[in-house]
């Protein structure tokens, strides 16, 4: 499995259940690399997405603990069992993890690689993706030339976890 995440320098991620800030090329390649793949994520990272919908073009699976939770257009699941039970029906290497903290938190074990966008800020923030540069079974393996918007810099990048 994938993760997918766009982090400041201290590996924020959000802020009062929004994000940091939106960079159309960081949303334009995760569009590009979740397309017609399977993406997981809580319900509150659905609550920031356009209209509170699931995203087009994509098989949804959001991860909640209400079990009285529904979502059109989605697929539903109450725990990290139920969700690893419905992931059997696809390959491992179409599923990315897209949130929130919570989620990343808890299937950080099951994936092997990670796709990053690294923003060079420090954001005021209060939810964090794991460190992954802090942990030795994953390595930083590709990173793209300085990427710039507005002020701001940051690079596309890609981790994995060593074997």
């Amino acid at each position: 499995m994938n993760m997918i995440a766009a982090v400041d320098n201290n590996w924020a991620i959000g802020w009062q259940n929004s994000l940091l800030v939106r960079i159309p090329r960081d949303q334009k390649q995760f569009r590009e690399i979740t397309e017609g793949k399977v993406v997981v994520f809580g319900r509150k990272t659905l609550e920031t997405f356009p209209q509170k919908q699931p995203l087009k073009n994509r098989v949804n699976i959001i991860l909640s603990r209400d079990r009285q939770y529904q979502v059109k257009d989605a697929v539903v699941v109450y725990s990290v069992e139920m969700l690893l039970k419905e992931l059997k029906k696809y390959d491992d290497r179409e599923v990315y993890v897209a949130g929130g903290a919570s989620v990343y938190e808890q299937l950080l074990p099951y994936c092997d690689t990670a796709y990053i966008t690294k923003i060079d800020y420090a954001y005021q923030a209060d939810v964090y993706f794991p460190r992954l540069d802090k942990m030795s079974e994953w390595k930083l393996v590709q990173e793209s030339e300085e990427q710039t918007y507005f002020d701001l810099t940051y690079y596309f990048q890609k981790y994995v976890q060593k074997c």
